[in-house]
């Protein structure tokens, strides 16, 4: 008998977190979330402007006119961030995700870190990083576990 090749569970959510962002409307980057709990994926969101609007590649990006470096002047973006869409879908459809595990493409911001600190997430699990130092103070500071695992 053939012995299946399985993933991981963090091979399996990274894998879905990389298909989520495929969604993303995003001219600069792509990014993709999935919120886990127990094994059982709760919420999901990918980067890109509120529900109704005009995507970014219709708009042209604010950010990448003004030339701002990436990890700075987050407020001056149309779009959500991929774990802040997570975050609401959850809040959206009544779902609790105190404890849980959230799966990124990218490592987070500092406004996306604080809101993953008070929305009382345990661990952050990512690929790819992203240069905002503010938010890895703000994570050291949190009881949240952060792990990096090797883009697949």
């Amino acid at each position: 008998m053939k012995k299946l090749q399985r993933p991981s569970f963090d091979e399996y959510f990274m894998e879905i977190a990389k298909i989520v962002a495929k969604r993303s409307t995003c001219t600069r980057r792509q990014v993709g979330a999935v919120i886990v709990k127990d094994n059982h994926i709760l919420a999901t969101g990918y980067n890109g402007v509120p529900k109704g609007f005009k995507h970014c590649d219709e708009t042209g990006c604010l950010r990448e006119e003004l030339g701002v470096p990436e990890g700075e002047r987050h407020e001056l973006c149309r779009g959500l961030h991929a774990e802040q869409n997570a975050i609401i879908q959850a809040a959206v459809f009544g779902i609790s995700i105190r404890g849980a595990t959230i799966y990124v493409t990218h490592f987070p911001c500092s406004v996306c870190a604080k809101m993953l600190v008070n929305a009382e997430i345990k661990e952050i699990v990512y690929m790819e990083d992203y240069p905002d130092e503010l938010s890895k103070e703000i994570l050291k500071e949190s009881n949240i576990k952060v792990r990096k695992i090797p883009e697949q």
